[in-house]
């Protein structure tokens, strides 16, 4: 398959251009339409560790919801960025399609929900966005109505190939993990492993989400990773750890063009530096790797982990495998909430993420997240 029918776009790199300030109000429109979607998720699948019943998963075709369940049905709603559509699949055999296109948020909102119905799904949400630093209803959007088709199938094969290092990664832990995942709410992709041990309370501080959230997200050591459209001209991958130990910014880490940023909290490698890498599949992964490496060691968990049989590379106990080269990925940090990059300036709609619990909260005020 050549590289243009991988980005579908005349892009001439399987890691395609990403210039920001093309396509940044395609995504910020983006990032309301998935919330949209993601509040309707959140609606109907059962309360999971971490949140993970919300995000969204990357598909060979855009971003899904992957199944959920409406009583006895199933239904799957997924965006579509190669036809430029939303699908809204349902187990008894329905189909309906949303247009992909310039058009507001109310719009899109009215429509989505409109299909919902039409087919039998009735769900009800929180109609307004979360984590953000404006929490516009979205029946009241008509600010943000852009839609550039090029640009979004462009992040979405940018997704395809840090999805497919991140999975990688992800492989190398035997331990608690999460699954590599699409968050609506800070609209990044992430992945998270587990030291298994309590972490202290929360501050929360996350722009219109209630801090409880947090505080059941950050309830255990963790230590994150992923890819944002933000932080720098074309995105970044990041890596934090929650609590960060003293000397967690001072760890070293590769390649050169990644850093410690001390507003947010975290390691970022800009996006471009990996595109533009003679071996992109081993940079991303080797910036994660480190800053795993550093958390760990700082925390003394890399004996415990020894004593529990735990391995960084399983497969070494089977003979050697060539996976590249893998090292931590400092990036960004606003997947399970960093109040700092939440609040922070470099994402106009003040992106920041949180998601991650331990257990399932009965909770009468959970109408004020979802």
């Amino acid at each position: 398959m050549s590289a243009a029918a991988v980005t579908g776009s005349g892009d001439t790199g399987v890691w395609p251009e990403l210039t920001l300030a093309g396509w940044e109000d395609t995504r910020d429109t983006l990032h309301l339409w998935t919330q949209v979607v993601g509040k309707v998720r959140l609606a109907l699948e059962p309360m999971v560790n971490h949140w993970w019943q919300v995000p969204f998963y990357v598909s060979a075709r855009g971003l899904t919801t992957s199944l959920m369940h409406a009583d006895s049905r199933g239904v799957e709603i997924e965006f579509d960025f190669l036809d430029h559509v939303v699908h809204v699949v349902t187990t008894d055999g329905q189909h309906r399609r949303v247009a992909l296109e310039p058009r507001s948020v109310a719009s899109f909102y009215r429509e989505v929900m409109a299909t919902l119905d039409g087919v039998g799904v009735h769900v009800a949400v929180l109609a307004r966005p979360v984590e953000t630093a404006r929490a516009v209803p979205f029946a009241q959007d008509d600010e943000h109505c852009s839609y550039d088709p090029a640009a979004a199938r462009r992040f979405w094969a940018a997704l395809v190939q840090a999805d497919r290092v991140m999975r990688r990664f992800r492989a190398g832990f035997v331990g608690k993990a999460s699954p590599v995942h699409f968050f609506w709410g800070a609209f990044d992709l992430a992945a998270s492993r587990f030291s298994g041990r309590p972490a202290p309370k929360h501050p929360g501080g996350v722009p219109n989400c209630a801090d409880w959230v947090q505080q059941l997200a950050y309830s255990h050591e963790v230590s994150s990773c992923g890819f944002w459209p933000g932080g720098s001209a074309e995105g970044s991958f990041y890596a934090y750890a929650y609590p960060a130990p003293d000397v967690f910014a001072r760890w070293p880490v590769e390649p050169q063009a990644a850093f410690y940023d001390e507003g947010l909290g975290e390691f970022l490698l800009p996006y471009a530096a990996v595109r533009t890498a003679e071996d992109p599949d081993a940079t991303a992964p080797g910036v994660l790797a480190e800053h795993l490496r550093g958390g760990r060691r700082a925390r003394g968990l890399g004996a415990r982990r020894a004593r529990r049989g735990e391995r960084d590379k399983p497969w070494e106990a089977r003979g050697p495998r060539s996976v590249g080269r893998v090292r931590p990925d400092p990036s960004r940090g606003i997947f399970v909430g960093n109040p700092r990059r939440q609040a922070s300036h470099q994402h106009p709609l003040g992106a920041g993420v949180s998601h991650r619990v331990w257990s399932v909260p009965q909770r009468a005020d959970r109408g004020e997240w979802a």
